[in-house]
């Protein structure tokens, strides 16, 4: 259950895929475009991939965290083309019968989909436009 798209990402459709009678806990994960980077003013992101790899990929990534997790359900939707600040460009549910495994399984789905996706992120600022790796902007490892 995954999506690359060329248009605004909703958080209400993530949580309705996952959205099941035996969970009692649905977790999310929104990341949006910030305006600063590496000390340096961000005023847009170019994001560009091939989707019909990048869902395929980020389709192993969720089916590798629910074969660990078998309770829990993803969902994941990254955005590509130009991005404003605020806006967003990956949105993730996971939803379990308990907050414990949603929780954790949102947590490694935005770590791989950070780490493996095949996406890639221009950066633009007030020194020009370059681009970066995903992975780069990912401040918790």
């Amino acid at each position: 259950m995954t999506r690359i798209l060329d248009t605004p990402l909703s958080l209400d459709r993530a949580v309705a895929a996952v959205s099941d009678a035996s969970h009692g806990a649905v977790a999310t994960f929104a990341g949006m475009v910030r305006d600063h980077s590496h000390g340096r003013r961000v005023h847009r992101l170019d994001y560009e991939a091939y989707a019909p790899m990048a869902e395929r990929m980020m389709a192993e990534i969720l089916d590798g965290i629910v074969r660990e997790l078998p309770s829990v359900k993803l969902y994941a939707e990254h955005r590509v083309g130009t991005l404003e600040v605020g806006e967003l460009a990956v949105v993730i549910a996971a939803g379990a019968p308990h907050r414990r495994e949603a929780l954790l399984a949102c947590d490694r789905a935005i770590e791989e989909i950070k780490a493996r996706l095949p996406i890639w992120k221009r950066e633009h600022t007030d020194e020009g436009a370059s681009w970066v790796s995903c992975a780069e902007n990912s401040h918790t490892k």
